[in-house]
């Protein structure tokens, strides 16, 4: 109960700024109707709208590390945090507190991208539900990056570190363009990394290929367990500081 009205306060903060909602739905959407006009003029497989779709979603999601991170970020700079010292809320309480709003923010962009898919080709089939559902725990873990930043950095280097970030997932991901393009050492660092699997999850979610989802699924969960560990450590050390 106490994380769930934390929730509510933390909620009401991020969608005060309407810049926040804008960007983060908005740019994606803007990416996703210029890309498939484009691909319509010069088709490119790689653009095709059952990969290119999956991946504007999973890169809508990667905006949410910004914001959250930048909130934890003023909060700590603020007195609230002080104040939120000296509630009954424990550190796993305040992480979750932040984390829920984020997560439901973040189902909401996934079903808004998918559903704009839908007008530029992607075919509305019960497979969108399930990626839908893939996305939930992927939306976590960018929300898991940004406690993690909002723990370490100030607001100001939370906006920067957290571009860095975003510009590392959609690169990395396959999203612009197939890994094997460029192959090597490129593509061993991307595979390690789980933003290539947030994708590929997502892409054989919406293809129907449901068994090949979990491995990249646990891949996605085996970054998100220890980083949500990581930022629970980091906000209990400064409140006891």
């Amino acid at each position: 109960m106490r994380a769930l009205v934390f929730a509510g306060r933390n909620g009401k903060e991020l969608l005060r700024d309407p810049l926040s909602p804008l960007l983060m739905i908005g740019l994606p959407l803007v990416l996703l109707f210029l890309l498939s006009a484009i691909n319509d003029n010069v088709p490119n497989e790689a653009f095709a709208i059952g990969l290119f779709g999956p991946g504007i979603a999973v890169l809508s999601l990667s905006f949410i590390t910004i914001f959250t991170g930048t909130l934890l970020a003023g909060d700590r700079r603020s007195s609230f945090l002080t104040r939120l010292r000296a509630s009954p809320l424990t550190a796993a309480d305040s992480i979750a507190g932040y984390t829920l709003p984020m997560t439901l923010i973040a189902v909401a962009q996934s079903a808004i991208c998918l559903i704009a898919a839908f007008f530029v080709g992607l075919p509305v089939t019960a497979n969108v539900l399930v990626a839908l559902l893939v996305l939930v725990p992927v939306g976590v873990l960018f929300v898991g990056f940004g406690l993690l930043l909002g723990a370490v950095f100030t607001v100001e280097q939370v906006g920067g570190v957290g571009s860095i970030l975003i510009n590392a997932a959609t690169l990395l991901s396959g999203t612009w363009f197939p890994l094997s393009l460029i192959g090597g050492t490129f593509e061993t660092i991307a595979n390690l990394l789980p933003f290539v699997h947030a994708v590929e999850a997502t892409r054989l979610s919406v293809a129907g290929d449901f068994g090949a989802v979990v491995p990249h699924l646990l891949w996605c969960l085996g970054y998100a367990l220890p980083v949500f560990a990581g930022a629970i450590a980091l906000f209990r050390r400064q409140s006891q500081a």
